[in-house]
């Protein structure tokens, strides 16, 4: 046996554990690639709030002479003021107004909408409305509880 061909042999571990780091980086890769196809990366994402709203007209309102609804969060999450919208058709007329911002809203101030709190959005009988969640950054929304008038 040759010493100087021991001490000039060539080779090594290094390819063997080359070909392993590379095996490892494709899993990882797969792995991270995967999660996002199949959804589990969107997770981190704010899920849409539950509650429920009763919805009430009285023909005899003493704000309007055509009559009114009242809208009031039954139950479930409370839910940021300004996250929370009416819209739709006030009475021929398309209209959208946050919770918050209603002039007739026993809420008037209130940061957050909890149960029990109302608002009056100043409709006549021909109103077909929704209450609509939509987060301040406007990228998700999604209607929460919908009625129409008896003249609608």
């Amino acid at each position: 046996m040759d010493i100087k061909q021991l001490i000039h042999d060539d080779d090594a571990v290094s390819p063997v554990i080359g070909v392993i780091l590379m095996v490892a980086i494709t899993v990882i890769l797969a792995a991270v690639i995967a999660s996002f196809v199949l959804g589990l990366g969107d997770q981190a994402q704010q899920a849409t709030p539950q509650a429920s709203f009763s919805w009430e007209y009285s023909e005899n309102a003493s704000n309007s002479p055509d009559g009114n609804v009242t809208i009031t969060h039954d139950g479930g999450d409370s839910i940021e003021a300004q996250e929370l919208y009416v819209r739709g058709d006030f009475d021929g007329g398309e209209g959208s107004g946050s919770w918050g911002e209603m002039s007739k809203s026993t809420a008037s101030g209130a940061s957050e909408v909890t149960a029990g709190l109302s608002v009056e959005p100043g409709v006549g009988s021909e109103y077909d409305l929704r209450v609509v969640y939509q987060t301040q950054e406007g990228d998700t929304s999604a209607t929460l509880s919908q009625d129409t008038g008896p003249d609608a």
